[in-house]
C-alpha cells in the first residue's frame, strides 16, 4: 500500500516600509539481608527464521501524481536544514536573515555578524477575526509600529532603512498561524545596503 501525504500550502503576506530615523533518595526496605536471587535468562535452542520471501524494492510514489495534488510550494511548509530557509513564523527574536522578493514568507537565517537583510525585533501573535488581508496587515502593524520605532531610534543613522512586516494572510491564519514577525531591514528592494552587525 502507497501512503501519501498532502500538505496544505502556507501563504504569507509581508508589509515593507521605509523607515524615517535612525532528586530524591529511596531506602531500601528492611527484610532479609542475604543476597538477592538473581534471574536466569536462557534463549531457546531453536530460533525461528526470517521468511525467505521478502521483497527486495521499496514502492514508489508514482511518476504521474493529479496536478493540483501536491502543492507546488510545498517548500515554504518545511524548513531545510541544508540551507537555514525557514518559514518566516519559525523565526525568534534577534534572529538575523536575508528575504528574497519570490518567497515572501521565507526567511534564510544568517549569522548577524555576517551581512543580512533584517534583523526580529519582536515576534507577537495577532488575535481577533479578520475577513480581509487588509484588515489582517492593519492589526499586524499595529503589534509591531511601537517596538519598531523604538528599536529604529537605539541605531545609528542610515543603519536601518525599513521595517519589515510578515503575518498570515486570511486563508493561513484561519489554519492557526497566527504569528507575527516584527523587523528592522537594512532596506528595501535589491540593493547592495545590508546590516553588517547585531541590532543594538
Amino acid at each position: 500500500m502507497i501512503a501519501l501525504i498532502v500538505g496544505i500550502a502556507v501563504v504569507v503576506a509581508v508589509a515593507v516600509a521605509t523607515t524615517g530615523g535612525g532528586g530524591k533518595n529511596k531506602k531500601s526496605p528492611a527484610g532479609s539481608t542475604g543476597p538477592s536471587p538473581s534471574p536466569s535468562l536462557s534463549l531457546p535452542s531453536e530460533l525461528p527464521s526470517l521468511p525467505s520471501g521478502l521483497p527486495t524494492v521499496v514502492p514508489s510514489l508514482p511518476s504521474s501524481l493529479p496536478s493540483g495534488l501536491v502543492p507546488s510550494d510545498l517548500r515554504s511548509l518545511f524548513p531545510s536544514l541544508a540551507d537555514d530557509d525557514v518559514p518566516y513564523y519559525m523565526l525568534s527574536k534577534g534572529d538575523c536573515f536575508d528575504t528574497d522578493d519570490t518567497q515572501p514568507g521565507q526567511a534564510v537565517k544568517r549569522e548577524c555578524s555576517q551581512p543580512h537583510d533584517a534583523e526580529v525585533v519582536k515576534v507577537s501573535e495577532i488575535n481577533g477575526t479578520y475577513t480581509t488581508d487588509a484588515a489582517l496587515k492593519k492589526a499586524a502593524s499595529a503589534l509591531c509600529e511601537a517596538s519598531l520605532e523604538r528599536k529604529a531610534a537605539q541605531q545609528s543613522a542610515g543603519t536601518v532603512r525599513a521595517t519589515l512586516v510578515q503575518y498570515p494572510d486570511t486563508g493561513t491564519y484561519g489554519t492557526g498561524i497566527d504569528k507575527v514577525a516584527c523587523s528592522l531591514a537594512a532596506g528595501s528592494g535589491k540593493g547592495t545596503h545590508k546590516l553588517t552587525g547585531p541590532l543594538k
